[in-house]
């Protein structure tokens, strides 16, 4: 694979610690035979199983590459997969703007490649990190753990962030409490997991402008180099290496982010082409960092580049840019796709969710950002062409949720629409429980979607602890906007009739997630901020987003109409790669259309 790096080799933590997934020097001893077994297929394990099944899945020990054997691949494995991460992009935005589009940008998945027009996420807490959790292992939250971006510790009630393990430091970085630094609490294996198991000589990169971005797709076994806010570089930590290979500290020591100083974020269309957009400004866009106008102009009114002006360069177009530059000196750092041990680049772009955030995916702000990526990524994928070569590589783009309108123009649209203050829900609900049970603070707060109970209160009341949910559950289903709770009971039942439940039930672990949970109604947010919007429901529009691919020689050509998930994408990709499917996938392979012949090998010239 070219030069030496840090990531050629098991990462040097050495064994990954239970629960999360025990790698032993036996299993290192193992590889040939693995991959040898390769010849029958490995089924998956259903997405309907029961969560008390999922349960005691999720806390064994899974050791990578499963001895399960499948079939040898049809096709010889690309030499390189790039998946793409677009954070907090909704399908509609997509096919909304499609018109738009430049020829080889995202238009190269939906004009020559196969692509899913009805691809959903089956959790119901839709955020970034149970997204990016499901996407190469196939498993939801009720397996992986990855419940949220933080919740409370269900026994002593402290604040748990998804990739947080104060074992390990950002390299040459300030590290503060509850930084992302590992996969310790995913409990799943990846695709690249398995890869890296079965073929040790294949390398598995995650990038990202957010830490969970990058560490969660890279899985156990892969390397994850994410943004700092604080200098503007690109850093990963001590879990994978003690210090960053040369292409890394050439990279930063060239400060790449300061070419945008100064630069300005402008609307690259006439005015007349965003009048299917929210116009700038409006009371309900949050106006801080960059202010909420086009043109903005980076580091405006400040004296030169820092941690202001970086911490800005995420939400714009400019954040998304710096991404691609570090994932192109990625490729060429570590020589991904130079042989033919295939190599797996996971990218997540971040900044198209700190703007929808900000101002709403109905915005023009949020429209022209859209168009500024699609520029970017044709960009990317000419790159790739020429140093990978269009026959060698296969290319996945999704995303992580999608979004809500922003409440306040969802009602000048005279839809119902509003925000939940988490603060409120709480008092409401304690006030409610004390007039039945006695004056207490039975419920701590929220924990991810969830209300979390003072259980050591209840124990000592000599209260049943289902009743007192129960109760709760009625009181919450009182508040304006909450559409409906969900009790622990009903989560680890098989009801599969009831509304929504289904898909919070795949949000919940039980050992992790509180034991009620809400679900607000469709155009209404749980949230204490007066502006932007967010996602993190199981209506149509935080799960719906883009599923497309692009490589001929494997994943063929066309629109697909039948319901998906993403989490079929993880053993889709494991069966192009012949290898075993992650241990905790609850997918099945998608319908892809056929693939186009394989192509001719090019005599080499004498």
């Amino acid at each position: 694979m070219g030069n030496a790096s840090a990531i050629l080799r098991p990462p040097p933590h050495g064994a990954l610690r239970a629960p999360t997934m025990t790698f032993t020097r036996r299993t290192w001893l193992l590889v040939p035979v693995l991959a040898a077994l390769a010849a029958c297929s490995h089924s998956p394990s259903s997405s309907t199983s029961a969560t008390a099944s999922a349960s005691s899945s999720a806390g064994a020990s899974a050791s990578t590459g499963s001895t399960a054997a499948v079939p040898a691949p049809l096709r010889k494995p690309p030499k390189l997969i790039v998946f793409m991460v677009v954070d907090g992009l909704p399908i509609r935005q997509v096919l909304g703007y499609r018109d738009q589009l430049q020829p080889d940008g995202f238009r190269r998945f939906l004009d020559r490649g196969t692509w899913f027009a009805n691809a959903h996420y089956g959790h119901g807490y839709t955020v970034t990190a149970a997204g990016h959790s499901v996407m190469l292992s196939g498993a939801y939250p009720q397996r992986s753990g990855i419940i949220g971006n933080e919740w409370r510790h269900p026994v002593t009630g402290e604040e748990v962030y998804n990739t947080e393990d104060s074992r390990y430091q950002y390299i040459g970085h300030k590290t503060e409490p509850h930084a992302g630094t590992s996969p310790e609490n995913y409990k799943a294996e990846t695709v690249g997991d398995v890869l890296r198991t079965v073929q040790p000589g294949s390398k598995m990169i995650g990038i990202s402008g957010k830490d969970r971005g990058a560490i969660l797709p890279s899985g156990h076994l892969g390397t994850a180099y994410m943004y700092m806010g604080s200098t503007g570089q690109f850093a990963s930590t001590t879990y994978y290496m003690s210090a960053h290979p040369a292409w890394v500290e050439r990279f930063n020591a060239a400060k790449p982010a300061d070419q945008f100083f100064g630069k300005s974020w402008a609307p690259l269309l006439p005015e007349s082409a965003y009048a299917r957009s929210v116009p700038d400004g409006q009371p309900w866009q949050a106006n801080s960092g960059n202010g909420n106008r086009l043109p903005a102009v980076l580091g405006a009114n400040m004296d030169g580049p820092g941690p202001r002006f970086y911490g800005n360069l995420l939400p714009s177009p400019f954040g998304d840019e710096l991404t691609l530059a570090f994932a192109r000196a990625a490729v060429e750092g570590e020589q991904l796709g130079a042989d033919d041990q295939t190599d797996i680049l996971s990218v997540s772009l971040s900044s198209h969710d700190y703007v929808n955030h900000a101002f709403g995916p109905e915005s023009r702000l949020s429209h022209d950002h859209f168009l500024h990526l699609d520029r970017y990524l044709q960009q990317w994928f000419q790159y790739l062409d020429q140093r990978v070569g269009r026959d060698n590589y296969l290319a996945v783009l999704t995303a992580d949720h999608g979004f809500m309108d922003t409440p306040e123009w969802a009602k000048t649209q005279g839809r119902d629409a509003g925000r939940i203050n988490p603060a409120q829900v709480v008092g409401y609900v304690n006030a409610g429980l004390s007039k039945q049970l006695g004056e207490a603070r039975w419920v701590r707060g929220f924990s991810a979607t969830g209300l979390q109970f003072d259980e050591a209160l209840i124990q000592s009341k000599g209260l049943s602890r289902d009743d007192v949910y129960a109760r709760a559950k009625l009181l919450a289903e009182e508040i304006a906007g909450v559409q409906v709770a969900f009790t622990r009971a009903q989560l680890a039942g098989t009801d599969t009739t009831t509304p929504f439940l289904a898909q919070m039930r795949k949000s919940w672990h039980p050992d992790v997630a509180a034991p009620l949970q809400l679900v607000p109604k469709p155009g209404w947010m749980f949230g204490s901020r007066l502006m932007g919007t967010t996602h993190g429901s199981p209506h149509e529009y935080d799960t719906h987003v883009p599923l497309l691919t692009w490589g001929p020689t494997w994943v063929g050509q066309g629109e697909v109409a039948q319901p998906v998930e993403v989490a079929d994408l993880a053993p889709t990709l494991a069966r192009i790669l012949g290898i075993p499917t992650p241990r905790q996938a609850q997918g099945k392979p998608l319908p892809l259309p056929p693939a186009a012949p394989a192509p001719s090998p090019v005599p080499t010239p004498r």
